[in-house]
């Protein structure tokens, strides 16, 4: 099922940085909900097949979620997010990175900055998504990797919980 909601995907190579703007047919409340609560974010966050577990999430300013990307064949990739900054239901930064399931960082690949802002219109949310990475070859790194296309199978993954 291909969604009609707003799914706007860029690459600023100027400023090394990936911009997604994306539309959810639904409440603010519920989609800050599902961005910032484990148990949801967990339904979404990774691309179908994988699946998202989360080992530990302080969603306050100073602290993280750690979690694991899990594969088909039971393959772990670990992620962590650094909160940096979080403004309820409008917007949060965080700095992302790979690591080991005990959140040590994994120092082949680049960290990136994101910065997911949150706002109302006519019914709908949209999330203004922009990731910040040191230099255009860390961008190119993670579209190689197949960001654009697992991102997008997971916001489609977000509507399915919504559309419950």
């Amino acid at each position: 099922m291909k969604s009609n909601l707003l799914m706007d995907f860029s690459v600023n190579k100027e400023t090394s940085t990936v911009n997604v703007k994306r539309e959810f047919n639904e409440s603010i409340s519920n989609v800050w909900s599902a961005w910032t609560e484990p148990e949801i974010l967990d339904q979404w966050w990774a691309p179908a097949p994988w699946k998202s577990r989360t080992k530990k999430m302080d969603f306050t300013e100073g602290g993280r979620r750690l979690y694991a990307m899990i594969g088909p064949e039971g393959e772990e990739h670990w992620a962590l997010a650094d909160f940096k900054s979080i403004t309820p239901k409008t917007n949060f930064k965080y700095l992302d990175a790979f690591c080991d399931k005990e959140g040590n960082l994994n120092t082949d690949f680049p960290r990136s900055d994101w910065d997911v802002s949150f706002s109302e219109q006519n019914g709908s949310t949209f999330v203004d998504i922009a990731i910040k990475h040191e230099n255009i070859s860390d961008v190119e790194k993670i579209l190689e990797m197949g960001f654009k296309e697992g991102f997008t199978i997971a916001m489609e993954g977000l509507d399915k919980i919504f559309a419950k």
